[in-house]
């Protein structure tokens, strides 16, 4: 190899090789163009260590907290495409994404005391939950458990037996032939999970219109703040309520929206401990069908960053009233308004539309 002098000059004067040649190139470089491509060099590393620790970042988010959340498997599996309804078809001009729509089940919350020293707790909670395609409102609608309605393949029968036969497959296909609105993701919540998480958030307050009594604890007219285990007979209680099941269904909602506005009066967000605790009661609480991955999950939870609790709507699908079928009681559904509801969140414009039902939406202070 040939030695290089001082002043890197050749020292046997023999002519420069294609790398010396370069490296003098840069050498002869303005100090001021050797300054900009070293920091080039140096912000291209940086960007890849960023890229990485964003990267690992998202990782972990996905697998602490998506990764939390129980999957349903094959639940359209079964469903023939030519039989489903049209996707939504929103009519605003706000929209920028499509609407999504969730079948919500709400599973048991049975409470476990010995037999005789409370009535049956079982919370088969149906919903129909509208995130709209501006992303900024929602609209959840719960259909009776006893609707008297008609299930593919079975007759008619009460809604809730439709899981009893076939799964969510079948709840999903007897909605979607009773709404015409199309079902987009399934998701089961466990109510007790949910109650837990009252104890996490310290407690919600909930309004009630009348004092009623269920177990062991009364629930006084007005402001109620209710622990975990008070929630768990809040939303159980249909005895000694005027509306019965229609009540609960009004109690559920009530907690739900409870939870939602607690969720955002406290310091969940701007405490990563209290968050993550949040996130990890939330998502163990919450199987979804196995079409919704973690990242579409992420997706969708940061389209929907603006949305706050007032700008959730909660309804009641509209009843006529109730009778017997052989010796079950039924809730009858009035299809007339009830279509025009379901016309309504076809075109993802119920949330514009809910002052037609005022009768179905959930007051203020439920009994």
């Amino acid at each position: 190899m040939t030695e290089r002098g001082p002043d890197d000059e050749p020292a046997t004067g023999a002519p420069l090789d294609a790398d010396h040649a370069a490296g003098d190139a840069w050498d002869e470089q303005p100090r001021g163009r050797r300054r900009l491509r070293r920091t080039l060099i140096s912000l291209g590393v940086l960007g890849l260590v960023l890229a990485l620790v964003v990267g690992g970042g998202f990782w972990f988010f996905l697998n602490r907290y998506g990764g939390n959340v129980d999957r349903v498997g094959n639940v359209f599996a079964g469903i023939e495409e030519e039989s489903r309804p049209a996707a939504a078809s929103p009519t605003a001009e706000t929209a920028t994404e499509d609407p999504i729509t969730f079948l919500l089940v709400g599973s048991d919350t049975r409470s476990q005391v010995a037999p005789g020293e409370a009535p049956d707790a079982r919370s088969d909670a149906i919903m129909i939950a509208r995130f709209a395609g501006d992303r900024e409102h929602a609209q959840v609608v719960s259909i009776p458990r006893d609707s008297w309605v008609n299930i593919p393949g079975h007759g008619m029968n009460k809604i809730n037996a439709a899981y009893a036969f076939g799964g969510p497959t079948l709840l999903i296909q007897t909605v979607e032939q009773l709404t015409g609105v199309r079902i987009d993701h399934y998701a089961a919540i466990d109510f007790d999970g949910l109650i837990q998480m009252t104890d996490d958030l310290g407690g919600v307050d909930v309004v009630v219109q009348e004092t009623t009594s269920n177990g062991p604890y009364t629930f006084e007219a007005g402001l109620n703040h209710l622990d975990g285990d008070q929630a768990r007979w809040y939303v159980g209680q249909r005895y000694d309520l005027p509306g019965g099941d229609f009540d609960r269904v009004k109690r559920q909602q009530n907690y739900l929206r409870a939870m939602f506005g607690q969720l955002f009066s406290r310091d969940v967000f701007s405490s990563p401990a209290a968050l993550d605790d949040t996130l990890l009661a939330v998502t163990s609480a919450v199987a979804v069908d196995d079409g919704l991955s973690n990242g579409d999950m992420l997706g969708m939870a940061y389209s929907l960053r603006s949305l706050r609790p007032a700008d959730v709507e909660f309804f009641t699908a509209p009843v006529l009233g109730t009778g017997t079928e052989g010796a079950a009681s039924v809730v009858y559904l009035d299809d007339v308004t009830a279509q025009r509801m379901w016309g309504y969140l076809k075109t993802d414009s119920l949330g514009q539309n809910a002052d037609e039902f005022s009768d179905e939406a959930l007051p203020e202070t439920p009994r």
